[in-house]
């Protein structure tokens, strides 16, 4: 996967770890899936006041390239709780 000049400056502004990035990606709580390609990766963050941090990613590139990061103040934090 690719990381973006936005995406490295927004993890670094917004002082989001790589392991919280990687955690989303690898074992999300839930993937929402754009018609135009994006998927974006949700997961609670126990060490951020179980904020929910969004990571965005571009599944039509070749590699894959993540375009950014940040925690989403615009899910309640039992938004997607008991989803599967």
């Amino acid at each position: 996967m690719k990381l973006t000049k936005h995406f490295k400056q927004m993890i670094e502004e917004r002082a989001i770890s790589h392991d919280w990035v990687k955690q989303t990606i690898h074992f999300p709580d839930q993937i929402e899936k754009r018609e135009d390609g994006v998927h974006h990766y949700l997961k609670q963050i126990p060490e951020n006041d179980n904020r929910w941090l969004r990571v965005v990613i571009n599944v039509k590139r070749d590699p894959n390239r993540a375009v950014t990061a940040f925690f989403d103040r615009r899910l309640r934090r039992k938004k997607y709780e008991n989803k599967s």
